[in-house]
């Protein structure tokens, strides 16, 4: 088995993914959210110095590296001014992040996010109704 396979390089370049510091922080944001499932507008809420351009391309590095999802309501139950595209963490990015220690924080990371303060257009996209995960 050549390194570019093995499981120790699949590791290593897991782990650089998920810890560059942008990737790192929406990873923490996604599992802070109350529905482990927040749409693109909410993770552009609580990272005003990110772009939502800058946000989708960490999101979509995430999503091929594995670790994490989109999700999308069906067609007929999206409304104009709601979200229908959510990003949640994937069955094995959770075994993955559980495997190094990352999930011991959900907790505070949840009640973090709580404390946040948002306007009704972001109160309104937390309520917003997800798929299933």
């Amino acid at each position: 088995m050549s390194e570019a396979t093995s499981p120790v390089s699949d590791t290593r370049k897991t782990l650089n993914v998920v810890t560059q510091e942008t990737r790192f922080v929406l990873l923490q944001n996604i599992l802070g959210h109350p529905e482990g499932l927040p749409s693109l507008k909410e993770l552009a809420y609580v990272n005003p110095s990110k772009s939502e351009g800058t946000i989708y391309e960490h999101l979509r590095t995430l999503v091929e590296c594995g670790v994490v999802e989109s999700y999308e309501l069906p067609k007929d139950e999206r409304s104009r001014d709601l979200p229908y595209k959510f990003y949640g963490v994937t069955d094995e990015g959770r075994e993955f992040f559980g495997q190094h220690g990352m999930l011991r924080a959900e907790e505070t990371l949840r009640e973090a996010y709580d404390a946040v303060e948002k306007p009704k257009k972001v109160t309104k996209y937390e309520n917003a109704p997800r798929p299933p995960h």
